[in-house]
C-alpha cells in the first residue's frame, strides 16, 4: 500500500525543509533493499581500490573491505533501477512535483560500526544547482538509526537560507567552513528512526553527519529527484536522451521552469580527486566540524 502527504506534512515540508516518516518502507519491501545492498557489497571482497560502483577507504583490503558508499546503485542494478520509480516514493513526492520527477543521483552511504566516516555540513543544492529548487532527497535507513550511529543533521528552515560557499583553496569541495553557519549549526537536530524510516530534505537543507563510533551500522540509502520542469544549470551528462531517460513519473518536456533561487556553480574541480567522492572532496576542507568536535570531546575525557 502506498500513501500521499498530508496537509500537515506539506505545511511542515515548507517550513522545515525536512521530513522524517517512521515507517514508511514495509518490511518485507526493506528486506529486498537490504538483500540487494549485501549482494552488492560482495563486491567488496575482489577489488583492492575504488570502482565506479563502490566508494572504499584508503584502509581498505579485499580481506578486511571497508566500503564508505555504494555509488549510482540504479546503474549497476536491476533491482536499484526499478526501485527509483517505488510507488511508494513516486506517491509521497507527487505533490511536491506537479511537473513530474526526475531521478539526479542515488547512493548508499555505509557507515560501518565503528568506522563510519563523517560527512562536513554541505547543501546538496551546491552540488547540482537547477533553474528552480523542486530538487529533493529521500532517505531510506537499512539500520536502526540512533543519536550513536551518525545520524543525519539537519537545521530546520535552512532551505530558504543563503548557499553557502563550498569552496576550499579555490576549488569546490563539497563542505562548508563550520564558521560560517555556527548559528544555523548550534539549531541543527538528528534524524533518527528504525528500520524502514524515510526521510525526504530538500536540495537546499543544511546537513552533515557524524561519524560511527558505535558499535551498530548505519546503512543510508538516499535518492535524489529533481521536477521534470528543472533542469540542471551545472551538468547535462548523457545528452537530451539520458536526461529523458531518468524521468521516472512524467512525460518529457523542453520548457524548463525559471525562479530566483540563490545559486553558486560547483567549479571548478580538483583535478586529484575521484569524481563522486564526497568523502575525497571533502578532505581538503582545513576548518572541520564533526572530526575537530570528536578530538575536542575526546581531548575532555583524558
Amino acid at each position: 500500500m502506498t500513501r500521499t502527504l498530508t496537509r500537515q506534512e506539506l505545511d511542515r515540508y515548507d517550513r522545515d525543509g525536512y521530513l522524517v516518516i517512521h515507517g514508511a518502507v514495509p518490511q518485507k519491501r526493506l528486506a529486498g533493499v537490504i538483500a540487494e545492498t549485501e549482494r552488492m557489497l560482495d563486491v567488496a571482497y575482489t577489488i583492492a581500490s575504488g570502482t565506479a560502483m563502490l566508494d572504499v577507504d584508503p584502509a581498505h583490503k579485499p580481506e578486511a573491505p571497508r566500503v564508505r558508499r555504494i555509488k549510482s546503485q540504479h546503474e549497476h542494478s536491476d533491482f536499484f533501477r526499478a526501485f527509483a520509480a517505488e510507488p511508494l516514493i513516486m506517491d509521497l513526492l507527487d505533490p511536491l512535483m506537479a511537473s513530474g520527477i526526475r531521478l539526479h543521483n542515488s547512493k548508499i552511504n555505509m557507515k560501518s560500526a565503528g568506522v563510519g566516516e563523517s560527512v562536513e555540513w554541505h547543501q546538496d543544492w551546491a552540488f547540482y544547482p537547477h533553474t528552480n529548487d523542486d530538487v529533493l532527497a529521500i532517505g531510506i535507513y537499512l539500520d536502526d538509526c540512533t543519536p550513536e550511529n551518525g545520524p543525519m543533521m539537519v537545521t530546520p528552515g535552512s532551505h530558504k537560507g543563503p548557499v553557502y560557499d563550498h569552496h576550499e583553496g579555490g576549488y569546490f569541495c563539497g563542505a562548508i567552513d563550520p564558521d560560517l553557519i555556527e548559528d544555523e549549526i548550534s539549531r541543527a537536530v538528528p534524524l533518527t528512526g528504525p528500520a524502514g524510516t524515510l526521510t525526504i530534505h530538500h536540495a537546499r537543507l543544511l546537513h552533515g553527519s557524524a561519524s560511527n563510533r558505535s558499535a551498530k551500522p548505519r546503512r543510508f540509502l538516499l535518492q535524489a529527484y529533481a521536477a521534470v520542469d528543472a533542469w540542471p544549470l551545472a551538468d547535462l551528462a548523457g545528452g537530451l536522451d539520458g536526461f529523458n531517460d531518468k524521468i521516472v513519473r512524467g512525460a518529457p518536456i523542453l520548457q524548463p521552469r525559471m525562479a530566483a533561487p540563490p545559486v553558486r556553480i560547483p567549479l571548478p574541480l580538483r583535478p586529484d580527486v575521484i569524481v563522486g567522492s564526497i568523502y575525497d572532496n571533502q578532505s581538503i576542507l582545513g576548518n572541520r566540524f564533526f572530526d575537530d568536535r570528536e578530538q575536542h570531546d575526546q581531548a575532555a575525557l583524558t
